[in-house]
């Protein structure tokens, strides 16, 4: 007889909890996953798929005026909200299903419902105790708002997908990921839109000229930036509205107003502290390099482990865990040159060094930058300008970074992440032939350093 109900269990059914649950039952582990809200996790259900769909919904309407400069004319177009929101809803639920198929097909017990851990091996359920020879917390993040008067007027990235009407005027709050693409999907579907972060320029962390290019290109959809300030107080007027007091004295009224001011790990109420299990001052649970918590049998990864707050890295901590536990494989995960993007409007896609970070690391580099209006642009009109930079050491001339503000940033940046991984020279870059004409094959013909 087994002396535990379950070899592993795994609590969130997100990226890197169904990826691990998957993997281990695959390798005849005996995995339970147990799930409260969201199969799939934030990226599935409101996160990036649903913010990509929207994504794609905002240009429309901005390339259907484009058109015009090559002949084609779109009369009377009107956008339905309910119907991006409820065939988004439609997809979702396909992909919950087929999430719910993997997990089942792999051998996985399947549990609905919010999960705590109550011992070193034992997680409750639903009022129901099971053992487990080994515990992993993937629970990711949660949206946080601050506390401010107010707030029980405000949505964050949970409840923006499924708004009961659009709004026609709306006010964001944050400076990251979230914010600015919400910003961009508001304002291209035809809300008018204010941008409200309390720092200098949003993007922290990205590099300075990325920022700024992007801050100026932001502004030409139609996102009135306002930097430097806040919302001290909020309230519901009779007419439904809200009403935002600003720090700089203004006082903004809107349908709308989305907080995305950060994620934080989602813990609570999952026993860790009883537990003794160690975590940060924001609630992420801390972890050795085999993803191990201060208690041997209880493990973590994902947003939950606050290090990258990435699916893919999700996806990659999940099968690094699992090849170490039963496998006999390395635990170890490469955090180096991790690409992203940032599907704002145009698209920002970066990979390696910013040229702030590699000055600070690097004695001599060379930065090279090309900037121009896209061919596509010439005759849409649209005054849209790409802005694509290289950051190279001169001593090895290997390519530290690679950055990039415009249209299908992400999706070139994906391919050169692999070329910088392999650990490219700028050599090799100037020896690649282009494919012409592209907005790509500008990163093979940049020569001269700017500085």
């Amino acid at each position: 007889m087994a002396e535990f109900d379950y070899d592993l269990f795994v609590i969130g059914a997100g990226s890197g909890g169904v990826r691990a649950g998957r993997m281990a039952a695959g390798m005849g582990v005996r995995v339970a996953v147990a799930e409260d809200r969201y199969l799939g996790g934030t990226c599935v259900n409101v996160g990036c798929v649903p913010k990509k769909l929207y994504v794609y919904a905002s240009h429309y309407a901005e390339s259907l005026h484009e058109a015009e400069g090559y002949g084609l004319k779109a009369e009377s177009v009107q956008f339905d909200w309910a119907t991006l929101r409820d065939n988004k809803k439609q997809e979702i639920a396909r992909l919950n299903g087929i999430y719910t198929n993997l997990l089942k097909n792999a051998g996985c017990d399947l549990m609905d419902g919010r999960a705590s851990i109550t011992g070193a091996n034992e997680v409750s359920v639903n009022g129901k105790a099971y053992t487990a020879e080994r515990i992993l917390v993937a629970t990711g993040g949660w949206p946080f708002v601050p506390d401010l008067s107010g707030k029980e007027h405000v949505i964050s990235s949970n409840e923006v997908f499924d708004l009961e009407r659009f709004p026609e005027d709306v006010i964001v709050v944050g400076g990251g990921y979230i914010a600015v693409e919400f910003a961009g999907i508001f304002a291209g579907l035809g809300a008018r839109t204010e941008l409200i972060y309390r720092g200098e320029l949003f993007l922290r962390g990205f590099d300075q000229e990325v920022r700024e290019f992007t801050a100026q290109e932001v502004a030409k959809k139609g996102v009135n930036l306002s930097f430097n300030t806040n919302i001290e107080s909020i309230e519901r007027l009779a007419s439904g509205r809200l009403s935002a007091r600003l720090t700089d004295g203004r006082i903004l009224e809107a349908d709308q107003i989305l907080y995305a001011t950060g994620r934080v790990p989602n813990t609570d109420g999952l026993g860790l502290e009883a537990l003794g299990v160690a975590q940060a001052k924001n609630g992420a649970v801390i972890v050795n390099d085999q993803f191990q918590t201060s208690v041997p049998s209880i493990y973590a990864i994902g947003d939950v482990i606050d290090r990258v707050q990435l699916t893919p890295v999700a996806l990659a901590e999940g099968m690094a865990l699992v090849r170490s536990l039963y496998a006999k494989g390395s635990p170890k995960v490469d955090y180096d040159l991790i690409p992203t993007a940032v599907f704002c409007q145009p698209n920002i896609g970066t990979v390696g060094l910013s040229e702030e970070q590699a000055r600070e690391q690097y004695s001599n580099i060379q930065v090279f930058r090309s900037e121009f209006r896209a061919l596509k642009h010439t005759l849409s009109g649209s005054d849209e300008r790409t802005l694509m930079k290289m950051i190279v050491d001169a001593d090895t001339d290997r390519v530290l970074g690679v950055h990039m503000v415009g249209a299908e940033a992400g999706e070139i940046i994906q391919g050169i992440g692999v070329a910088l991984k392999a650990g490219a020279t700028k050599a090799v870059f100037d020896s690649t032939i282009g494919i012409h004409p592209t907005a790509a094959e500008e990163f093979v013909t940049m020569r001269e350093p700017v500085r």
